[in-house]
């Protein structure tokens, strides 16, 4: 008998809801302003990479949940590294927004050199444009989904 044990990358997802507060039209012939941000810290994300000399990938997409309008940008950045213990470790990529597609993108990197690494409290901030008074009237949701893979 044998076993063959992988260790496993980790990626938990902390933070709340975002619903940007967009005000209304008042005037005739007038345009939403087009662009929203969240919190720098709206959401929160926990990566762990258990192998020495090991590396791994967060990425994003979203899953539309009823409805959604193909003319919203989505975006994600990672606005801060989060703590961690590991003093040779590096996280890189991901300040610059990165368009969120309906199919997985990489938003940034994490790097284990002489120790496992384990990054907590990453902060990440939305961005949402493309919202005009073209679009019909209605409520509109989406879900982000990250995930944690090797490169």
């Amino acid at each position: 008998m044998s076993f063959h044990l992988k260790s496993q990358r980790t990626l938990t997802v902390d933070g709340t809801n975002w619903s940007p507060a967009i005000p209304s039209i008042t005037e005739a012939g007038n345009d939403y302003s087009g662009v929203y941000e969240s919190l720098s810290n709206q959401i929160y994300l926990n990566a762990s990479i258990p192998l020495l000399l090991a590396s791994g990938k967060i990425s994003v997409h979203y899953e539309a949940i009823s409805t959604w309008n193909s003319s919203f940008i989505l975006q994600a950045r990672r606005t801060g590294n989060g703590t961690t213990t590991c003093l040779l470790c590096s996280i890189s990529g991901g300040t610059s927004y990165t368009t969120i597609p309906s199919t997985d993108v990489e938003l940034f990197q994490i790097q284990a050199v002489a120790s496992l690494a384990s990054y907590s409290n990453i902060p990440v901030q939305l961005k949402l444009s493309g919202i005009s008074v073209t679009i019909p009237a209605t409520s509109y949701s989406s879900r982000i989904v990250f995930t944690i893979s090797a490169l």
